[in-house]
């Protein structure tokens, strides 16, 4: 059975987010475990198949390009692997680089274990709830993201403990941004800045730089 993500969506996404050659083997080596494992464990929406390098691939990388330098990475709630996994491959020639996937479901936890095996990327990975694992990571962080998690007064409660040591948060969000920022600003004092997902359709970043709790 062929792959079910035609060549041209490859071809897009890697226009919009150019890698290295050594990364986008990673990536090749990473797409194919998540189908396999698809097939038993539901690790991205059925629906966005077709569309994976663009629609999750894509989306993913393009982080990088609002945190160039850092490092260090904290991805809440990684689930199949988004953004977590695709910025341990695109890292993964970078000295000292290090991504935190943190995921409280089992079988999930194990995939991306699996994952950073196979791509030979540097990722730990951490079976815990979110509110467990601020203390059990010591080293310093560079950056917090998190896509398709929490309503986002709720990833910035997650976020906060990094930001206030020198943290930057990049959240992964909808066309429902306005709504969630206008309820976020109830519980934190921000000053977000906006930026456009590169991936199409109504997508977004948040970036934050500073949190306080009202």
């Amino acid at each position: 059975m062929g792959s079910p993500i035609p060549p041209a969506d490859k071809a897009a996404a890697l226009a919009l987010t150019p890698v290295r050659n050594e990364t986008e083997a990673r990536l090749e080596r990473y797409v194919a475990l998540l189908l396999e494992w698809q097939a038993k464990t539901n690790l991205v929406a059925p629906s966005t198949l077709p569309n994976l390098w663009t629609r999750h691939i894509s989306d993913s990388l393009q982080l990088l390009n609002h945190a160039p330098s850092a490092k260090s990475w904290v991805d809440l709630g990684s689930g199949g692997g988004f953004p977590g996994i695709v910025l341990a491959c695109a890292l993964a020639e970078t000295p000292g680089a290090s991504v935190h996937l943190v995921e409280r479901i089992a079988k999930k936890a194990a995939f991306l274990r699996e994952a950073i095996r196979v791509t030979r990327s540097p990722g730990t990975v951490h079976l815990a709830d979110i509110g467990d694992i601020v203390d059990r990571i010591t080293d310093p962080i560079d950056c917090v993201t998190a896509r398709a998690l929490a309503p986002l007064h709720q990833l910035i409660g997650f976020a906060e403990p990094w930001v206030r040591k020198g943290a930057k948060a990049l959240f992964l969000k909808g066309q429902d941004v306005e709504a969630e920022l206008t309820e976020a600003t109830k519980y934190w004092k921000i000053e977000p800045e906006l930026h456009a997902s590169r991936s199409g359709g109504h997508g977004w970043i948040v970036e934050l730089g500073s949190i306080e709790r009202r």
